[in-house]
């Protein structure tokens, strides 16, 4: 079943409950606050306390600190890690302050979140690595200022607790509150192994909101579980329950899968502006909805006006969408570019002006080799299927037998697919 998400105002009691909130606030610039933070998200735990909080830090002048857990499993960055980021950033342009927890200690448990098996433990060294390297990617969208960002490793609090610490901190929560986890649900309804460590998990990363006095947790809908029990580890420290916010998993631009690098379905936030906006370009019309609406600050009227069909061409619905997010990562010039670009590739079918080379000494090639040499293959059986598919051709004459031996030339275009291409250099 495909993973679409539906906005928190797109539910109807969810919506009447905030409409009903919304009643009751004269000041219209902070209704708009509370709409705009509210956008998008699967669920607010609670509206009411939000707002409530909200005042609170309006009132008092004291901003609210908003957590973003992060167990560094991979260096990189992608657009559906970028929609939770985008709601950190809304809450510090509104003045308050993020605070960053990096689970360096808790990813030598590894979190057990919307997976069917224990994950594999990561060494020190990879944890800080891949920390590193996803916050400088996060600083395109996040204020990565000291006075809006803090940064804390929760190896700070966790990796100087005894084993009476650890037992006072599990007895917060019971056995069978533990195994409302639908993942351990599944894994023990299939007979599968689970490991006291993994129960720990949950109360570890709860206990970070207690540490770092959280009023907000913001997280994907992978994480609901772990921030729910984030507000009942900070109850039982007598501290004020922290509003947890979760987003919806973006969509993989395959429109089947969640976004992920491992699969190939992904946008990252490094991509150069062409491959950014050809990926967009990609995705399904149905999707669009979706990425609007968790990825830019375009209004909803607009996005209504952008996704329905009779009004816009889904094409030049895209390319609107292909331009904002490059402009997000690179700036409106380089966006205006590659959207000429992709027209005069795909529309006018015209190779790219910039293409990666491949130099070649022989003056003669199989058409697999080919292929594979330009590193459009894995192995000689995808090659060949790509061959088959009539998904290659050089200098726009297609290729299908894959036993074709093939006379090179210098500067020739050797395409595959519809967005890959490359220059054959011989030396």
């Amino acid at each position: 079943m495909r993973p679409v998400a539906r906005s928190a105002l797109q539910r109807p009691a969810r919506a009447v409950r905030l409409v009903a909130l919304m009643s009751e606030l004269s000041d219209k610039d902070f209704q708009q606050q509370v709409l705009g933070l509210t956008r998008g998200c699967e669920g607010v735990y609670t509206h009411e306390e939000l707002v409530q909080r909200l005042k609170d830090a309006s009132s008092s002048g004291k901003p609210m600190r908003i957590k973003l857990g992060l167990d560094p499993t991979a260096p990189d960055i992608h657009l559906g890690h970028t929609v939770v980021l985008g709601k950190v950033r809304q809450f510090q342009d509104l003045g308050h302050k993020a605070v960053i927890v990096i689970g360096d200690y808790t990813a030598r448990i590894g979190d057990p979140s919307g997976v069917n098996k224990t994950r594999p433990i990561l060494s020190p060294e990879e944890i800080e690595t891949n920390a590193t390297t996803y916050i400088a990617q996060a600083g395109a969208v996040i204020d990565t200022s000291t006075e809006k960002l803090e940064i804390r490793r929760n190896s700070e609090w966790l990796g100087k607790m005894n084993l009476g610490d650890v037992l006072e901190l599990a007895s917060k929560k019971t056995v069978a509150q533990m195994l409302q986890r639908d993942s351990f649900k599944k894994r023990l309804a299939a007979d599968e192994d689970v490991f006291l460590q993994e129960f720990l998990y949950p109360v570890m990363q709860a206990y970070d909101s207690v540490v770092i006095e959280a009023d907000v947790e913001l997280g994907g809908n992978d994480q609901t579980f772990n921030n729910l029990v984030g507000r009942d580890i900070q109850r039982a420290y007598g501290q004020r329950p922290q509003i947890v916010m979760i987003m919806p998993i973006l969509v993989g631009i395959d429109g089947v899968e969640k976004m992920s690098k491992s699969k190939g379905n992904y946008i990252g936030v490094t991509d150069g502006p062409d491959d950014m906006f050809g990926k967009v370009m990609s995705i399904p019309d149905d999707l669009m909805e979706n990425y609007f609406t968790l990825l830019t600050d375009i209004p909803a009227g607009k996005v209504a006006e952008l996704t329905d069909p009779d009004t816009t061409h889904p094409r030049q619905a895209k390319a609107s969408l292909g331009k904002w997010i490059v402009s997000r990562f690179h700036d409106e010039s380089v966006a205006a570019a590659a959207a000429a670009e992709f027209d005069r590739v795909f529309s006018q079918r015209s190779a790219p002006t910039d293409m990666p080379e491949i130099e070649l000494s022989a003056s003669t090639m199989n058409i697999v080799a080919l292929v594979m040499a330009a590193r459009f293959a894995k192995s000689k059986s995808q090659a060949k299927r790509l061959v088959q598919q009539n998904a290659v051709s050089l200098d726009g004459d297609k290729i299908a037998d894959i036993d074709a031996e093939i006379s090179l030339t210098d500067g020739a275009v050797l395409k595959v697919g519809k967005r890959r291409f490359v220059r054959i250099v011989l030396r």
